[in-house]
This record gives structure tokens, C-alpha cells and sequence, in this order.
């Protein structure tokens, strides 16, 4: 008789589960025999080692693993049908249980029904950017200010991208401290080297001026003898030098691959750049926008299996990021999985919405749609070809790739459904200068 599937609440499902013991013992012998051809044990020759021996050395394991295969196929066998979720939870019964029968309670989540939104109700916002003359050119001067040479001037008051050269010392209760005293010191003022309270002593000073001011720590400042303590610092400039920058001409161009030092294609491969940039992170802010939409107008459960997978993943990256950081035992450090679980929630919900649209409306990525998205990332290299190759070649970059032409396709679909209203966005702002 099929074992009955109870319904519990919400996805949660159990079923009861029995194995007969005979055909344990049946599988558990026949396994025997098989390892008895080539076994090996002391003071005998191999596969002529005595069943009896075999029976207390193998028999335990063997038994334990053809029970699991015997209740894992019991489950197939039940839950048929059913698009189970996540691992059952099997707990054994023995009350009412004959004595040639193992039994077993299996608790378990199913996949729910998607019901997908009418994505005409929804709500998107388009990001759109305007790329010009102007943004070509503000490009352009922060790449010259990246290459720019400093001359030291006389008399010139320290200000922003100039080079100051210094010497410092740093007392905490009138004593000096760890990393708190150099000599001829340089850094570029308002990049950030250098704290606040540090940068701002320094702006406005001329060479050969000498100023003593306070400093205030942060109590998460790196160092942690002076973290949350007020130091005094003494400062004597040396030099202050004033950022000099490159002609826009055939070097410049040459500097930045432009092998022929032609400005007028080098102008051009910027803009192209620039306007490859601008789309993908427009694409990105639109993607955005279209997942949040199909989530917020989407109820249904989520697998609290999937969920909770999910979440053990975030804790995974977590620790891989702190350990890269070089954090100590980043390992072993306490990271509630509740932490995210919100987050874990969402990508669940999100998934499963994506995978219902995509095998509806048949979103599947193309072969030629992932060659081309290849072809449009391997044009950020010097050598296109074989970025293409390198992704052509091997299965798992290249499903790296379908699955961004997948999303891709899901909003470009939903964005010729939805509410669509173009959102501009700033140049400094989508490119995250502001």
C-alpha cells in the first residue's frame, strides 16, 4: 500500500516510512560476499578471509548504509509526485512496530505553487544616463590628474591634490606612541591617506611652517593602543608640491594604450568605454528595480529548508571574506545564521519567481545572446579573443554568463509588460563618484 503524505501546515508534509529487516539482512549479506573476494586481514590470504570475521569487522557499516539506501528509496517511493525540498527529517518509531520492521516518521517541505504576478500592474523605474561631451571630458581630467607630476612651489599654502611633504610626531599623555612619528613623510592632500582632523591641520600650511594640534582617534581606528584616544601631533612641512598635469596630446594617448598616440581615437575608445560602463550599471539599477517589483507584487510560502541552506551559504562568504581580510579565527568566530535570514528569504522567493517566469514564458538564454554578452565583456581586454576563449572553454564560466543573459532576459521582458517610467540618474551618481 502508498504510504499516505499527511499535510501539516503551510509546505511542511510527513510520512510514515518502513523498511523490512529480511531485506536489510538480504542486502547486508549479499554486500558481505562481494567485499569477501578481495578482503584482507591478518594471517589470511586476500578474499579468503573467514565470513564470521568479516560479519564483526564490515557488517556494522555495511548495515548502516543499506538501511539509509533502503529508507531513502522508500521516500522516493512515497513522496512521488512530490517536488520535495530540501533534506526529510527522519525520526525512528518503535511503539506499535513489529519486530521485522524498521519504521520511520519523515517530516519534509514541498515546492510551493507560483502564482506570477500580472506583470503589467507593475511598477518599474528605468534607470537612464546620459552620456555627453562633458562626461567624455570629466573622464578624461581624472585621468590626467591620475597621472599628474607634482612641483614643489615656494610659498604656495597646502591645498587639495597637492603633494605635502612632512614631518610629524604624535604624544598620547606626553608620550610617544607606535606609528605616531615620521620624517619626510609625503602624501596627496584630500585623497583620504590621512584622517580628517590630520588633513585639515595640513591645508593652508607653506613650507617651513611648523603647527601643533590635537587629534582624536576613532574608537575602530586600526591601531588599537591609540583607538579612542586623543593624541597631540606636532607637524613642521617640508615642501608643498602642486599637481602638474599631462598635455592631452600623443603621449598622453600613448600612456593609456592608444599605441599610435592618436587623441581622436583614444577620445573615442574613452567615450565607448564610458558608454559601455554606463549600461551595465543602468542595466543593473534597472535589474534592480524589476526584482524588487516581481517580489513586492509575489505571495506564496518559501521552503524554510531553502532558507535556511541559503543562509548557511551567506554565513560561508562571510567567514571566506573575513578570512581573506586576514581575520583571526574567522573559522571558529560566532556568525548567527539569523542574521540572514531576511536576505536568505528574498533570494529564495526571488529564485523561484525568476525560475516559474523563465520556463512560462520560455526566457531561457540563447547560445548566440551568451557568445554576444562574451564577445561585449571581452571588449573591456586588450586581447578580446581570448577572454572569449576562456570563457567559451570551460562549462562553468560559461553557465556563469547564461545565468546573467537569463536575468537579463526576465527584465527585459517584464520591462516590455510592466509600468515603465524612465528615471534619470546623474553621471557622478551611477558611476558612484558622489
Amino acid at each position: 500500500m502508498q504510504p499516505v503524505v499527511e499535510t501539516l501546515s503551510g509546505l511542511e508534509r510527513r510520512v510514515e516510512l518502513s523498511v523490512k529487516m529480511a531485506d536489510v539482512e538480504q542486502a547486508v549479506q549479499a554486500e558481505l560476499k562481494r567485499v569477501a573476494r578481495t578482503a584482507k586481514a591478518a594471517g589470511f590470504r586476500p578474499g579468503k578471509v573467514p565470513m564470521s570475521i568479516l560479519e564483526r569487522s564490515h557488517a556494522p557499516g555495511i548495515r548502516y548504509d543499506v538501511i539509509n539506501s533502503k529508507v531513502g528509496q522508500a521516500f522516493d517511493q512515497a513522496v512521488q509526485g512530490l517536488r520535495v525540498a530540501g533534506a526529510p527529517k527522519l525520526e525512528p518509531k518503535t511503539e506499535g512496530v513489529p519486530e521485522s520492521e524498521l519504521a520511520f516518521s519523515a517530516t519534509f517541505e514541498v515546492y510551493p505553487e507560483v502564482t506570477l504576478p500580472d506583470l503589467s500592474t507593475l511598477k518599474i523605474k528605468r534607470a537612464v544616463t546620459e552620456v555627453g561631451d562633458a562626461e567624455v571630458q570629466r573622464t578624461v581630467d581624472i585621468l590626467r590628474k591620475q597621472r599628474a607630476l607634482h612641483e614643489a612651489r615656494e610659498g604656495r599654502a597646502a591645498q587639495d591634490d597637492d603633494r605635502v611633504t612632512l614631518d610629524f610626531a604624535g604624544t598620547i599623555d606626553g608620550v610617544p606612541f607606535d606609528g605616531g612619528k615620521a620624517e619626510g613623510f609625503p602624501f596627496v592632500l584630500g585623497q583620504g591617506r590621512m584622517l580628517p582632523e590630520f588633513e585639515t591641520a595640513v591645508r593652508g600650511m607653506k613650507a617651513g611652517e611648523t603647527k601643533v594640534f590635537p587629534l582624536a582617534f576613532p574608537a575602530d581606528y586600526g591601531g588599537k593602543d591609540v583607538a579612542g584616544k586623543t593624541a597631540e601631533f606636532t607637524i613642521t612641512v617640508k615642501e608643498v608640491a602642486e599637481p602638474v598635469l599631462p598635455a592631452l596630446d600623443a603621449e598622453f594617448a600613448k600612456s593609456l594604450g592608444q599605441a599610435e598616440g592618436d587623441v581622436e581615437k583614444l577620445m573615442a575608445d574613452i567615450r565607448a568605454n564610458i558608454e559601455r560602463e554606463v549600461k551595465a550599471r543602468t542595466m543593473a539599477r534597472t535589474k534592480t528595480s524589476v526584482m524588487n517589483a516581481l517580489i513586492e507584487a509575489a505571495t506564496f510560502d518559501v521552503p524554510k529548508a531553502l532558507v535556511d541552506s541559503e543562509a548557511q551559504e551567506r554565513v560561508a562568504a562571510a567567514r571566506a571574506e573575513l578570512k581573506q581580510r586576514g581575520v583571526p579565527n574567522a573559522d571558529s568566530m560566532p556568525i548567527p545564521a539569523d542574521a540572514f535570514t531576511a536576505e536568505a528569504e528574498r533570494r529564495v522567493r526571488l529564485g523561484l519567481l525568476v525560475s516559474e517566469l523563465v520556463n512560462k514564458d520560455q526566457l531561457q538564454a540563447k547560445p548566440e545572446q551568451v557568445r554576444a554578452r562574451i564577445e561585449e565583456f571581452a571588449a573591456n581586454y586588450e586581447k578580446p579573443a581570448e577572454v572569449v576563449s576562456y570563457y567559451l572553454s570551460d562549462r562553468a564560466r560559461r553557465a556563469e554568463v547564461e545565468g546573467i543573459v537569463l536575468e537579463d532576459n526576465v527584465v527585459q521582458h517584464a520591462l516590455a509588460k510592466a509600468q515603465v517610467e524612465d528615471e534619470a540618474v546623474a553621471f557622478d551618481q551611477i558611476m558612484g563618484t558622489t
